[in-house]
């Protein structure tokens, strides 16, 4: 009796040692980890809690959660893993494998999406996503795989507006004004259409170039305007829009080539739903900032039709440069 209860003992202690290790917080028994975890990293430039970091998080939670745990995304903010170009870079050799990146800085990897951030080419907010989320913006999206990069969504950026020491409700008001700019052609020349001196400058210093009287004014959207204190010293902002450029998260094709065709649909639809949770955090963040700017004495002004027309027509000839785009310039303003 004693020899046959031993055995049986000791296979029950077994048992219950198995049961305790699966069993979680709420005793109940755990379900057996993946047996293929891919873990991955995702680089953002931007620091935590802002707008595209949090799509980011949404993005590597919904992947994670519909893979059953397969793939796991790391979220690297505040330029953890390098600034945009370097990130960029590094994702063609495959060293990094999703990101999120500005149009602008893609269009140094691959001019032709420069079309999507000339001067005045959206009519609002709700004109450049029906753009961007349909065929257009899909055709950017694919056009990256030369680079090794594929598009997986479009983010929100906000529109760039003008701000100064003095009130601009025209191209007119522009004329003699020195105006911060970043450091490209296609900014110098609209400011140069519009009658001001483009001055390119580093964008920490722009606070004291206009404390000191350097220049008269810069251009960007709210939240920066706010967070860099630059409504303390220009007091007038004119919302008149002239730049979008928006950004998208990418991955190296040869990450994503590698996928399951399950794996592959769930981060398509995963980044879709993560772009809609960043846009909508954009927006409050956004109205947020203007709240402040007005309780902190600016004024605000919103051009009239008549009035955004008159700044369309002086820049113009910003197209004319771009005549290579012409056919997306097209397709884009022809789009509801």
């Amino acid at each position: 009796m004693r020899r046959k209860a031993l055995p049986l003992l000791c296979a029950g202690l077994a048992c219950g040692l198995w049961l305790c290790a699966c069993a979680g917080n709420n005793g109940r028994p755990q379900p057996p980890e993946p047996a293929n975890i891919q873990v991955f990293r995702l680089a953002d430039n931007q620091p935590e809690g802002y707008p595209t970091v949090v799509g980011n998080r949404k993005f590597a939670e919904l992947v994670q959660e519909r893979t059953n745990g397969e793939i796991i995304i790391e979220v690297f903010p505040d330029a953890q893993l390098g600034d945009e170009i370097t990130v960029v870079d590094l994702m063609r050799f495959g060293a990094v494998d999703f990101a999120r990146v500005s149009s602008n800085t893609m269009a140094t990897f691959s001019p032709s999406i420069n079309a999507l951030s000339l001067p005045y080419l959206y009519r609002d907010k709700e004109h450049m996503f029906n753009v961007l989320d349909g065929p257009v913006g899909d055709q950017v999206l694919e056009s990256m795989r030369h680079l090794n990069l594929l598009g997986l969504c479009w983010y929100d950026s906000g529109a760039r507006s003008f701000y100064s020491v003095t009130e601009i409700t025209s191209p007119d008001d522009m004329k003699g004004l020195n105006i911060r700019v970043q450091e490209t052609q296609m900014m110098m020349d609209l400011i140069r259409y519009l009658g001001g001196t483009p001055v390119p400058t580093v964008f920490s210093e722009v606070y004291t170039a206009m404390k000191t009287g350097v220049i008269d004014g810069a251009e960007n959207n709210f939240p920066s305007y706010v967070t860099a204190s630059h409504n303390e010293i220009a007091k007038f902002f004119i919302v008149d829009e002239h730049i979008r450029s928006p950004e998208m998260i990418l991955v190296n094709t040869r990450v994503f080539d590698s996928l399951s065709e399950q794996q592959r649909r769930i981060i398509r639809e995963a980044a879709l739903e993560a772009a809609q949770v960043q846009r909508q955090e954009w927006a409050r963040q956004e109205a947020d900032y203007e709240r402040q700017a007005i309780a902190s004495g600016v004024k605000i002004t919103r051009l009239t039709p008549e009035q955004r027309q008159a700044f369309v027509d002086a820049v113009a000839p910003v197209r004319d440069d771009y005549e290579e785009y012409a056919d997306m310039v097209r397709q884009i303003l022809e789009t509801p």
